[in-house]
């Protein structure tokens, strides 16, 4: 069996991939009950997580909020990338729809399995390889993307929604860096959304800045209409935010950036699931079977692991 915090490792990615999963039920009743603008709810989400974040490590971790001043620039570059994907995601679900921006955004593990394999030091064997193929295959069913009407004359959306998986590798790759200087993935975590919402800032517009509160502006109705669009956008910004991204921070302490990130593509599995349940959306024979094959992805994942553990002679957990 895997090494045991390999093992930790599995489990905390997974648990992030679950949380993650509800983010695009939170975002679509976002932009579809209320129209919020794609970049101001990135924004406004970036930093209520760093709030929150913030201070819930004032209280009960105040030491987490050090960062070194050899990290500053590094975790400049962080906050960036993480502006970026946040900022291409949106972008991306505009112009191509849910579904192809999700295949899209879950080509990642092409891109962090090559840049593992060549800076990292990470293997990259014929089961990861398998696992990547089988994962990505699973996400065109399971989001619809074999349909060649979803990627209908839109050359801007796919290549926006490429570049969106490239930076979300890149973003892996950083956390991974993070993890071997050393930091904290909560402090990580806190410095990446509190400079990425700083980056995000600078692309807002003063008209648009406090939408949720346009509500106000027609009496005293508006007040329910306004506290109901901020409630459910701290939900969204301290649980499958926060959460996701929190765990799958701390996830990178104990694996290698592709396994985690092939994890991650459980994701669009576990929306559908989510879908199925609570809207009563009805799963297909594609989505069925590109569950099973990224279920499959992540199994050969477990099994390199295993070999992996055998052929280094490392100790076993029971």
């Amino acid at each position: 069996m895997t090494k045991p915090s390999s093992t930790r490792g599995y489990l905390i990615a997974f648990v992030a991939t679950v949380i993650w999963s509800s983010t695009g039920i939170f975002i679509g009743y976002l932009t579809t009950r209320f129209h919020m603008p794609p970049l101001v709810l990135a924004f406004w989400r970036d930093l209520i997580v760093a709030g929150v974040l913030f201070g819930v490590l004032a209280l009960v971790a105040r030491p987490l909020l050090h960062l070194g001043r050899r990290h500053v620039l590094f975790f400049v570059l962080y906050g960036f990338v993480l502006s970026v994907s946040h900022a291409l995601w949106t972008v991306s679900v505009a112009l191509n729809g849910a579904a192809v921006a999700t295949v899209l955004v879950h080509s990642s593990p092409v891109f962090t399995a090559l840049v593992g394999w060549r800076w990292l030091d990470e293997r990259l064997d014929a089961l990861k390889i398998g696992a990547v193929v089988l994962s990505i295959v699973g996400c065109v069913f399971v989001s619809g993307a074999y349909d060649r009407a979803a990627w209908q004359a839109n050359p801007a959306g796919i290549v926006i929604g490429l570049a969106n998986g490239v930076v979300f590798a890149a973003y892996s790759l950083l956390g991974k860096g993070s993890s071997r200087r050393g930091v904290n993935p909560w402090t990580a975590t806190l410095y990446s959304f509190t400079l990425g919402a700083a980056f995000l800032l600078l692309v807002q517009r003063p008209d648009t800045f406090l939408w949720l509160s346009r509500p106000l502006a027609v009496g005293p109705g508006g007040w329910h209409e306004a506290a109901l669009g901020w409630g459910i956008l701290v939900l969204l910004a301290i649980g499958p935010t926060l959460g996701g991204y929190g765990l799958y921070t701390v996830s990178l302490t104990h694996l290698p950036t592709i396994t985690a990130n092939l994890i991650a593509t459980l994701e669009p599995v576990l929306t559908t699931g989510l879908a199925f349940c609570l809207l009563g959306e009805r799963l297909t024979i594609p989505q069925l079977l590109g569950g099973s094959l990224v279920v499959i992805g992540v199994v050969l994942l477990c099994f390199d692991e295993r070999a992996a553990s055998v052929a280094d002679g490392t100790p076993q957990s029971p």
